[in-house]
């Protein structure tokens, strides 16, 4: 599960986090539990955060980066349609979709550009964070297991 999750952590077709976190409560399973209920809680509560980051962060980065409402729906849509297309268009979508509700909102080429770049980065952020959580729960199983 750690290795699923940490692939996951990257390929958007996989959700890392709450894999690597099922790695932990497979671990919990042991005759002596390596972790508190605590420490499985603050983790749940990281993972469910995570979730809902990895679709927050392409459209915030869309809007930061001057994306209008377009821009951000466009945003939004183009994660969802691209879900349909693989990892490729779980990485393009956000992109080609805040270009095209840029393009919807008579923005320039150079803006509609500017949008969708914010909302690759921030794309690239939100898998940042899944692959720092993913490879601290991998280290707290590894930790676990001496």
């Amino acid at each position: 599960m750690m290795l699923l999750g940490l692939a996951g952590s990257i390929i958007p077709a996989l959700p890392g986090p709450p894999l690597c976190f099922v790695g932990l409560l497979i671990q919990q399973l042991k005759s002596t539990p390596p972790f508190s209920v605590t420490f499985l809680w603050l983790w749940a509560v990281a993972v469910v955060v995570l979730l809902v980051l990895d679709y927050v962060t392409p459209v915030y980065g869309t809007k930061k980066w001057g994306g209008s409402t377009y821009g951000i729906w466009g945003s939004t849509l183009g994660l969802f349609i691209g879900m349909w297309f693989g990892p490729v268009g779980i990485f393009l979508g956000p992109f080609v979709g805040a270009f095209i509700g840029e393009m919807f909102a008579n923005k320039s080429i150079h803006q509609a550009c500017r949008a969708a770049l914010g909302s690759f980065i921030g794309f690239l952020m939100g898998t940042l964070l899944k692959l720092i959580a993913c490879l601290v729960m991998v280290y707290y199983f590894i930790v676990s297991l001496l």
